[in-house]
């Protein structure tokens, strides 16, 4: 989904996973989907997708943009020192046991970002779409680009042909945290590869096919691991009613 406004093409992105206490996610799910995307959207940010971990009942990870670090910066202090997080953030945060699990990022090309649309979100209430999405984060040293420029000229070109596109390609954006009540994850050299399938069948099918592609097989993907300090983390994830990603 394409959009002229700016605040769909996002120049900063957190990547944001909550630990929720046992049993309260859909409540959470419930509560964000109804009362935390338009009243964020009209501090300035854009609020691009909200998901269930397929792998843990209890984990919630959501993304959102915002143009630059300045307008993230104004974004959450008029959204967090609103009333809408006075009346209501009590009881998000009654859900969580954890919410500091933050990646700060941004597109690693000019045609790498997430391109959505605010304009055509559900409505509250909406079902939850029969969709999964796949976000895979690699780790690499700090200050070494060898690994993030092996899924850029190597990984993605592989991932267009095998399968669908990517949605978004990630990597760490180094500017300092200006908001600091609410803290990210420093120190970190990371890329994160986003895709949306119709299916997880879809997903399974698409990464065979990385796997037995010949470049794929005998140089890319053993040239990622040999860059990256941990296996990646793979995200199975499954779009709330009101994701613009799906």
């Amino acid at each position: 989904m394409l959009s002229t406004d700016p605040a769909g093409h996002p120049a900063v992105i957190e990547l944001r996973q909550y630990t929720l206490r046992p049993g309260r996610r859909d409540e959470l799910v419930e509560l964000f989907d109804r009362a935390f995307v338009e009243t964020q959207e009209e501090t300035g940010m854009t609020v691009l997708g909200q998901f269930r971990d397929l792998d843990d009942p209890d984990r919630f990870l959501w993304l959102r943009g915002f143009r630059d670090m300045t307008v993230r910066h104004r974004a959450l202090t008029a959204f967090y020192g609103g009333p809408v997080w006075a009346e209501q953030g009590p009881q998000a945060n009654a859900t969580m046991i954890d919410s500091d699990d933050v990646l700060l990022l941004r597109p690693l090309s000019a045609a790498s970002g997430l391109s959505v649309s605010p304009t055509e979100r559900p409505r509250v209430g909406a079902p939850a779409p029969d969709r999964f999405v796949s976000a895979t984060v690699w780790s690499f040293p700090p200050g070494r680009p060898d690994g993030t420029a092996l899924i850029r000229d190597g990984l993605v070109p592989v991932l267009h042909t095998t399968g669908p596109a990517p949605l978004a390609v990630l990597t760490t954006e180094t500017a300092h945290n200006t908001f600091s009540g609410l803290p990210v994850r420093t120190g970190e050299n990371v890329t994160a590869v986003i895709t949306a399938y119709p299916d997880e069948d879809a997903h399974r099918r698409h990464v065979a096919e990385l796997r037995t592609h010949p470049l794929a097989r005998d140089e890319i993907l053993p040239g990622i691991e040999r860059e990256q300090t941990s296996a990646p983390q793979v995200l199975r994830l499954a779009p709330t009613g009101r994701s613009l990603i799906r």
